[in-house]
């Protein structure tokens, strides 16, 4: 039997044509592309092309984009420099943020005394951007906002423009977790007062191992990572030339079909949540499901019996790939503790489905026939 693969929040397959792209660079192009023979210049070449070609599809300047290794090192990087080189001394996030955020925030915090303040959520799972300006408007200290654009677990989008307008009134540093979004929609960031973003490559069927972080001209900080003068001197270590590559080839796909894909692809999250409502009594959605959220992701939640408690792993048995939140902290029996911010999850079986323009409504009806066999 084929595996159903309904978990692309957590990674997507790579494109052939993105690998096609990224073959040469492990084959006969092996250079080091700080070497100065011909060797070493083709592959600096590739990566700077790879820059020129990201920065375009983002609405920013080449010198804006620095290529790390995922969305975890660029949103550590730019926390720790908003605090270490910007001053910093009040960060404002959220209790929803992905890991990769809150940890780094309370490290920051413990290491450098910064105070920290967090967003209240309201009851759809949306920021309460009121309480966000009031944060703002009485913070005394330099601040630091770091929020999502959209959640990785429940799929609501923030308004982002309106955040870092927010931010430009209040003089602060603006951080905004874009890997669910990079790839996904239409990022103008010469429309957006912000300061740094973030993407990861296996978001929209790249390479894993290579993300971006974008560093706004008008802010200057420290490298994270020393020992070499690699991207302008802003992170040290031979690069990831064939990741450079294919995160810039699938970036490049992902933007030529965006429309077409994201139509498809919301009429397969739609078509699954009218399925799970009809044969499946007492099914809930977590998030602002069917208004501003992510057309890939589809947050459910099960009444919870001793069955549903087993749904996940069945699934599996059954080569249904899914997961119960983050991919990031699968395996850990803790509730999600983006759900459990709005919402009490104690009583649910909460499974994440997130689709990708390969999965088609006959995968959804094998899904349903399963879940009700489970069940």
């Amino acid at each position: 039997m084929n595996k159903i693969y309904f978990d692309n929040a957590a990674t997507t397959p790579l494109d052939p044509a993105v690998l096609e792209a990224m073959m040469p660079y492990l084959t006969e192009k092996f250079g080091n592309p700080s070497s100065i023979y011909s060797y070493g210049r083709e592959c600096r070449m590739a990566i700077e092309n790879a820059r020129k070609l990201v920065a375009k599809i983002l609405h920013a300047h080449p010198s804006e984009i620095f290529f790390t290794s995922g969305g975890t090192e660029s949103s550590n990087t730019a926390i720790t420099a908003s605090v270490v080189d910007l001053g910093c001394k009040h960060i404002i996030s959220s209790p929803i943020e992905h890991h990769a955020t809150l940890h780094t925030v309370e490290h920051v915090a413990k290491t450098h005394g910064a105070k920290v303040s967090y967003v209240k959520v309201l009851d759809n799972g949306h920021l309460d951007l009121q309480h966000l300006e009031e944060l703002l408007k009485s913070a005394e200290e330099k601040v630091l906002v770091t929020l999502m654009h959209a959640n990785n677990e429940i799929g609501n989008i923030t308004d982002i423009e309106l955040v870092g307008n927010l931010c430009k009134t209040h003089e602060a540093i603006f951080h905004c977790d874009t890997v669910q979004t990079v790839g996904h929609f239409d990022l103008d960031l010469s429309k957006v007062h912000v300061h740094f973003i973030t993407g990861a490559g296996h978001k929209f069927h790249g390479p894993k191992g290579v993300g971006i972080l974008y560093v706004n001209k008008n802010v200057k900080i420290s490298p994270y990572i020393f020992g070499g003068s690699q991207e302008r001197n802003m992170r040290a270590g031979t690069e990831n030339v064939y990741g450079i590559v294919g995160f810039a080839k699938a970036l490049e796909l992902a933007i030529e079909s965006m429309e077409k894909d994201a139509a498809y692809i919301l009429a397969l999250k739609l078509y699954l949540a009218e399925q799970l409502q009809k044969h499946i009594p007492g099914v809930l959605f977590n998030g602002d499901t069917f208004g501003n959220s992510l057309y890939t992701v589809l947050n459910v939640g099960f009444p919870k019996t001793e069955k549903s408690e087993m749904l996940l792993f069945n699934l599996d048995v059954n080569h249904i790939c899914v997961s119960g939140g983050s991919a990031c902290s699968s395996g850990v029996n803790v509730g999600s503790h983006v759900i459990g911010a709005f919402r009490d999850n104690s009583k649910q079986e909460t499974l994440r489905f997130s689709f990708s323009k390969h999965n088609t409504t006959a995968e959804i009806d094998t899904v349903i026939s399963v879940i009700k066999t489970i069940i």
